[in-house]
């Protein structure tokens, strides 16, 4: 599959988060489960490492945990068992590696990979947290708006040294603009979740333009949906710092 299709299936998983957002928290929940099995399958795929299904397995199942437990734990800790959940599945990844034996191929670069695809997976619980956060859906628009055009950025078939400062600066002048229209949240809070998430959407798109070989459709998904449903968490944690 094309690279381009990344950017179609990120664009597309997060229109499902925002709408789900805005609907009982037990859908967005179901959504967070289906999104980190998603980056579980998918991720081992795009780093084409060994063990797949099981690593596939420890990467979904610590994200799904993390959604869960951030759409029903009370508040105001929404996100106070996710270090739990990652700090389990990077356990699980290196007993994984364990079991494998030494001397298996691509063992460094499968444990690294994985553990940065449990913290990907769980980190989305974000979304769950900000949409619980205050009943308040703004931050969210705002920021799903900014992965967006950062998103939409992506897709140019342009140098990375183009497409990356102008998908930063593009969700920074539109994070403002959204916060004006749809919310009352403060210039400089919107402008820094725009920045910051145009930063990590188009960081992630650097490592779809070096990768050799063929994507499937699993690293497809993956990689389409990991950026955008990590990003989740700094949508949170930016909203409680500076606007609550």
């Amino acid at each position: 599959m094309k690279s381009w299709s990344i950017g179609v299936v990120g664009l597309v998983a997060l229109a499902v988060f925002v709408a789900s957002s805005y609907g009982p928290t037990e859908g967005l929940v179901a959504v967070g489960i289906l999104a980190s099995a998603a980056v579980g399958i998918g991720w081992p795929h795009f780093l084409a490492v060994p063990a797949k299904k099981t690593l596939a397995t420890v990467i979904g199942l610590s994200g799904a945990g993390s959604a869960l437990a951030a759409g029903f734990v009370p508040a105001p800790g929404f996100l106070d068992a996710t270090p739990a959940f990652i700090a389990a599945g990077v356990i699980a990844v290196f007993v994984v590696q364990l079991i494998r034996g030494t001397g298996q191929a691509q063992r460094l670069e499968s444990t690294l990979g994985s553990c940065a695809g449990v913290l990907l997976s769980c980190l989305g619980a974000g979304w769950i947290a900000g949409a619980r956060f205050n009943g308040i859906k703004e931050m969210v628009l705002v920021a799903a708006l900014s992965a967006a055009v950062a998103l939409l950025a992506g897709l140019l078939r342009w140098p990375d040294r183009v497409v990356a400062p102008l998908g930063i600066v593009a969700a920074g002048l539109v994070a403002p603009l959204a916060g004006l229209v749809f919310s009352n949240i403060a210039i400089v809070a919107a402008i820094v979740v725009g920045v910051v998430i145009g930063s990590v959407l188009v960081s992630f798109r650097r490592m779809v333009t070096l990768r050799l070989g063929r994507l499937n459709f699993q690293a497809v998904l993956g990689m389409g949906v990991a950026p955008v449903w990590a990003v989740g968490a700094l949508c949170y944690f930016i909203d409680k710092l500076l606007i609550y």
